[in-house]
């Protein structure tokens, strides 16, 4: 009579296969470097994403300030509302400039992290 609680040969040699198949060194080394490559890929997804809500923001600001400062000009001729628009330019060279850089730092990240 056959033993009823022996395991099938062929069953354990399939539990086997699988094991060596999914945790072994290099294959463990690798999914943990393609897990960490992801995961710094969305965080610089998210730092542009960020990035470009500020921009937005600030192109909102500004647009704000650069309406509001020709309507005093035309209304008072004052050159100080003149200097205002000046600064609202300044201040979206600035912020697009941060976005470039914010990009660029990304980009670089991504490029020089090893990937597995």
């Amino acid at each position: 009579m056959p033993d009823s609680n022996a395991v099938n040969s062929q069953i354990v040699d399939v539990l086997n296969t699988v094991q060596s198949a999914t945790m072994s060194p290099q294959v463990v080394l690798t999914s943990g470097a393609g897990k960490a490559y992801q995961s710094v890929a969305q965080s610089a997804a998210i730092a542009v994403q960020d990035a470009a809500d500020s921009l937005r923001n600030i192109s909102t600001i500004a647009t704000t300030a650069a309406g509001v400062a020709i309507a005093q000009l035309l209304a008072t001729g004052e050159p100080k509302y003149a200097t205002a628009l000046s600064e609202v330019q300044k201040m979206m060279t600035s912020a697009t400039e941060d976005f470039s850089k914010i990009g660029e730092a990304a980009t670089s990240v991504l490029k020089n992290f090893p990937a597995g």
